[in-house]
This record gives structure tokens, C-alpha cells and sequence, in this order.
């Protein structure tokens, strides 16, 4: 039996957070003892429901004072609950781990989730950190490619394990229409309003296109467009001002009429997939992978994205969906028309298509043994 130790800033929402808990499912599944630092957060409860354990700690803080004393803090937790592997999910908590690691002389594994910003020699140092894993895991090809390069890494030393999706919860068999009327009911949608809604699922912030998505909103309702629901769903993480700076472009534009919502967060994200007709994923900066993306199509919705970075790997194009150039708001509009203007059902042939290829491809299992195999490699090198 095996004990892995995942360190992560919080259990919020996000990519990051929810592949934690997937993978701790997989550990308690095989036998082994999960275990996830973290400042905690909305998904400690899910932690606990799949047999991981959560031991608080202010992982968030990039004081270097702190992360320092996270470091010994990680180092005794290993000793006294006989930790066998220790697994970083971001940077700051990963320095720490890093260090506890090297001290208790733990096989150190990192997952690259992002492609974080490195224009100084300074900012690199601070990423080389997701680098510097006994191996190093990234969420898809561009990931990886970009790690490699950025930090000269060994590619022996990487594997690429797309981020998973949960095919029994994204499956729109499973989601009943009392949980779609429910959803919709809390985004102020009558049951019979049928403008189709397009979804934005991202967290709300300025590199994850939403005010691109509006500029689009507003040229499709001056071309006399058939009319729709634009919902940004999305945790906001403290951002209010940016929130605000949307607010206002909506209303400089005429469209707070129930035209564009921003409910915030949403608990039951494949109930509010199965409410939208298009899922749209506009990222002004290339997604490392693109999970909102995966989930949308496991639910049969046909997403736009941005054609760079890892989606341009999750969707394909013209048949699960339709990729456009980044930032380019005539791009966007174009698709959206057109997508708007079929006559189809979401499980048409884009819709089917998108579904199975959501299944062959990004099924949870698939990145729960992967990551297993990466542990149980590593501890076997060190027997």
C-alpha cells in the first residue's frame, strides 16, 4: 500500500483541483492512502467522498518566509503519516514540496498545468520549479512541448496525460431535466424562454476571452442574428473590478436585458452543459489543455475555441467543433452564426461526433492509470 502526498494551493474549482481528487480517487481505489494539502476550499467535501484526506495548510502564501515553513511543514507530515511519493500541482506550494521532498529524499513528481508567464530570468527561475519533478507530467502535447523547451528538460522524464473527464457525470443521459429546469432557473431563465444559450465556462478573468465574447454578442444582435442567452459561468476568484469592467460593457451596449449573464459559479456543470446549445472557450492566451472543452463535448455540445494551445488537440475541427483564430472577434462572430443558424439537435453529427470522441480520448480512467504508472515507476526505480 502506498501513500502519494498531493500539495496544491486550495481545493476551489479549476483543472488542477478537480484532477487532485481524481487522482486520489485512483489511489484509494488501488488500495493506497491519499493524502492533499491545501488551504482548502468547496471541494474538501468531494476529497473525503472518494477517500482522499485533507490536512489544511497556507499553501496559498508566496511568501518566501512561509513557503519556507510550508517546506518543513510538508517534511513532517511525510515522516509521521510514512509518506512513500510527493506530487506538486502549482508553483508556490511546489517549491515547498520540492525542498521537503529533497530533504526526506521522497520521489518528487509535478504536473505543468499551465503555460505560465516567464518574461524575465527571474519569473523563469520561479517556474523551473514544475520542471524539476523526478518526473514531470503535463496535460497534453503542447504542455509538454513548451516544457521541454522553456526548461530544458529531459523528455524521458515527461509523459503527457490529457486531464480527465467523468463520463458517468458528463453523460447527458445521466442528467435529468429537473436538474437542467434548476440550473437554468438560477441563471433567471424561464422555462419558456427557448433562445438557445451559448456557454462560456471559464473562470472569470481577462485572458479567458469574455469581454471578446461580448464585443462578438453585441455585432451578432446588430447583424439582426437569430437572438440567444450569452451565460458566463465561472468563479470570479476575488477579480470583482473585472467583473464590474463586464457589467459595464453589457450595459454600454445596450444588452442588459437578460441577453448576458454572469451567475457566477455553478455546482452542477454538466447539468448546465446540457442547458447550452454551444459551449465557447475564446482564450486570448493558448489553454495548456482545455478541459471545459472535453467536458462540454462528453455532454454532446459542440465548442468554438480558440485555435491555439491545447485545444486545437481537444477539439477537431469542423467535425467536433470549430476552432477560429485567437482574438479575433469577426472569427468568433462567424462561427457563432453559424453554428446558430444550423438546424440541429446537440446530439446531431457534431454532437455524436463530440461525444465519442470526448469518451475515446479523455475518459478519467485513462488519466487515473497513467498517473498510477507514473508513481508506481518511480517508486520501483528507487527500490
Amino acid at each position: 500500500m502506498i501513500t502519494v502526498l498531493q500539495i496544491i494551493p486550495e481545493l476551489s474549482a479549476g483543472g488542477a483541483e478537480r484532477t487532485t481528487i481524481e487522482v486520489a480517487e485512483a489511489v484509494h481505489a488501488s488500495g493506497g492512502r491519499a493524502l492533499v494539502a491545501s488551504a482548502g476550499g468547496r471541494l474538501e467535501e468531494e476529497l473525503h467522498a472518494v477517500g482522499g484526506e485533507h490536512v489544511w495548510m497556507p499553501l496559498k502564501s508566496k511568501n518566501l518566509f512561509v513557503m519556507r515553513r510550508n517546506a518543513q511543514r510538508i517534511e513532517s507530515l511525510a515522516d509521521s503519516m510514512k509518506v512513500d511519493l510527493i506530487h506538486a500541482r502549482s508553483r508556490a506550494p511546489a517549491w515547498s514540496a520540492y525542498w521537503a521532498a529533497r530533504r526526506a529524499r521522497l520521489p518528487f513528481v509535478t504536473t505543468y498545468h499551465g503555460i505560465y508567464n516567464g518574461k524575465s530570468a527571474l519569473k523563469r527561475w520561479y517556474n523551473s520549479v514544475m520542471a524539476r519533478g523526478d518526473a514531470v507530467i503535463a496535460n497534453s502535447e503542447f504542455t509538454a512541448e513548451h516544457l521541454i523547451q522553456e526548461h530544458r528538460v529531459d523528455p524521458a522524464k515527461v509523459s503527457v496525460i490529457p486531464r480527465g473527464v467523468d463520463l458517468q457525470k458528463f453523460d447527458p443521459d445521466a442528467v435529468s431535466q429537473a436538474r437542467v429546469a434548476a440550473v437554468r432557473e438560477s441563471w433567471g431563465l424561464a422555462d419558456s424562454d427557448e433562445r438557445p444559450i451559448v456557454l462560456h465556462a471559464a473562470r472569470l478573468t481577462r485572458w479567458k476571452g469574455q469581454t471578446l465574447a461580448i464585443d462578438a454578442a453585441v455585432r451578432l444582435r446588430r447583424n439582426g442574428s437569430r437572438p440567444f442567452v450569452l451565460v458566463f459561468v465561472g468563479d470570479s476568484q476575488g477579480r470583482e473590478a473585472y467583473v464590474r469592467e463586464l457589467a459595464k460593457q453589457i450595459q454600454d451596449h445596450n444588452l442588459s436585458d437578460g441577453s448576458i449573464l454572469i451567475p457566477g459559479h455553478c455546482a452542477d456543470m454538466p447539468a448546465a452543459l446540457k442547458a447550452a446549445s454551444i459551449v465557447i472557450q475564446p482564450s486570448l492566451e493558448p489553454e495548456a489543455f482545455g478541459r471545459s472543452a472535453a467536458e462540454a463535448q462528453a455532454m454532446g455540445v459542440p465548442v468554438i475555441a480558440a485555435a491555439h494551445g491545447g485545444l486545437v488537440e481537444v477539439i477537431s475541427d469542423g467535425a467536433t467543433g470549430l476552432l477560429v483564430r485567437p482574438d479575433d472577434v469577426e472569427a468568433l462572430t462567424g462561427a457563432l452564426n453559424r453554428l446558430l443558424n444550423l438546424e440541429f439537435e446537440k446530439c446531431g453529427p457534431m454532437g455524436r461526433d463530440a461525444m465519442l470522441r470526448a469518451r475515446r480520448l479523455f475518459a478519467k480512467e485513462s488519466l487515473q492509470e497513467a498517473t498510477l504508472s507514473v508513481y508506481m515507476k518511480l517508486l520501483g526505480e528507487r527500490a
